[in-house]
């Protein structure tokens, strides 16, 4: 699935995981991933390793349950946790407070600040936010139901990072951990 057209970035999408019912609005930042969510996450770390998807950077939200997912996904991705393991590159990690709760146009700008040399970026953030974004790059490719919990949707950028916009990143693969 990697792409070896040397101008071409990916910009992974993930909505995070199943996370706990809260009973608090004001406590909702802090609500944690369910048993469910912990498993999903490490399956969408092991499609993105199997697709060749590794990112060289992740932006995250700074909610507790986006942060597990991320912890989730990179031990689906090398089978040990993000800050140890096997030697090989790690992304570069960015907690964005700017992505909970955050609007498309706010996550895009998140997108456009990614490292120019970057090829693959993963963002992990909420919904409606990260639905929305996919569907801003990608109109005719969005679902009208959104991103389930742990969906990846893979789009391609034919141009550098400060110049992704609307409807300039088609989609090109989803995944989702369960139905």
């Amino acid at each position: 699935m990697t792409d070896a057209d040397p101008d071409t970035r990916t910009l992974v999408l993930l909505r995070h995981a199943k996370a706990e019912q809260g009973n608090d609005a004001a406590d909702d930042a802090e609500r944690p991933l369910s048993a469910r969510g912990n498993a999903d996450a490490a399956t969408a770390g092991a499609w993105l390793a199997h697709h060749g998807l590794l990112p060289d950077v992740v932006i995250c939200s700074t909610a507790r349950r986006t942060r597990q997912t991320w912890h989730g996904v990179a031990m689906g991705m090398t089978g040990s946790p993000p800050e140890g393991g096997p030697t090989g590159p790690r992304p570069t990690v960015r907690y964005e407070p700017g992505a909970y709760d955050a609007h498309p146009e706010e996550l895009l700008s998140l997108v456009r600040t990614v490292d120019p040399a970057a090829r693959t970026a993963l963002l992990i953030a909420h919904n409606p936010g990260i639905s929305l974004l996919s569907a801003l790059l990608d109109p005719e490719g969005a679902d009208e139901e959104g991103l389930r919990t742990a969906e990846l949707a893979v789009h391609r950028c034919p141009l550098g990072w400060a110049e992704v916009s609307r409807a300039g990143a088609p989609l090109t693969a989803r995944h989702i951990a369960r139905g």
